[in-house]
């Protein structure tokens, strides 16, 4: 009899995943995701366009004034973001 090496669905995916190139892409989505659960849902509303180019995550913001209040915040929101996705994601926000 041969011996098996059975292992978990969970490793065999994340294994795919890192050799195909799509543990990056799948981080930023969920950072870009995440936005909504740090920021909250009034802040959310506001929001039009996101994107991420360069480890920063651009953020279109309709309201003027809570646009300068996120910019003044932005560190807090990049460190957030990065707790929500487990990872160091991103490098910073930027609100437009």
């Amino acid at each position: 009899m041969f011996k098996r090496d059975v292992k978990p669905l969970e490793e065999i995916l994340q294994q795919f995943i890192r050799d195909e190139g799509l543990e990056t892409p799948l981080l930023q989505q969920r950072a870009m995701d995440a936005w909504k659960e740090v920021t909250g849902v009034l802040v959310d509303r506001y929001t039009r366009e996101k994107f991420i180019k360069n480890q920063v995550l651009f953020v279109k913001i309709l309201n003027p004034a809570l646009r300068q209040d996120l910019s003044m915040m932005h560190t807090q929101i990049t460190r957030r973001i990065n707790e929500t996705v487990g990872s160091s994601v991103i490098s910073d926000v930027r609100v437009y």
